[in-house]
């Protein structure tokens, strides 16, 4: 069965977002292409090339990935979803979600709950919502 990958659209922050995300992940970038770098983009326009075409991040057992919306299409952000981390730890659970909370919103704060040691929700400087679980299971 193939696994189920998040794949994450940004305005034209997409490189720094993913930079950000592989540094606090301590994950490995896998492919950073822009749209300029691509082949056969002469329909793009000019403002377009230095976005993100395709990223990939993997890191644990995922993959994270990500573009940016093209100039001139409408983006609304992100909603209606969340990327959820389970991380082993409770330290390393509450790093991260304080490294996405600096600059963003925090949700829920990150704390001991029913099912897990430690668990927050918050949305990074970026706009991507967070739900982060840290620890053992309690249930």
């Amino acid at each position: 069965m193939s696994q189920i990958h998040a794949y994450l659209t940004f305005d034209g922050n997409a490189a720094e977002a993913m930079r950000f995300y592989e540094k606090t992940l301590g994950g490995t970038m896998q492919m950073m292409m822009t749209v300029g770098e691509a082949p056969d983009t002469e329909q793009f326009p000019p403002e377009a090339k230095k976005r993100i075409m395709h990223a990939s991040l993997a890191y644990g057992g995922g993959m994270l990935m990500a573009s940016d919306s093209m100039p001139g299409q409408p983006y609304e952000g992100m909603k209606g979803f969340g990327v959820a981390l389970t991380l082993e730890t409770v330290a390393e659970a509450r790093r991260i979600f304080d490294a996405f909370a600096e600059g963003g919103h925090v949700g829920m704060p990150f704390e001991k709950t029913f099912w897990v040691e430690g668990f927050g929700m918050v949305t990074d400087r970026f706009g991507t919502p967070w739900l982060i679980n840290g620890g053992k299971p309690l249930v």
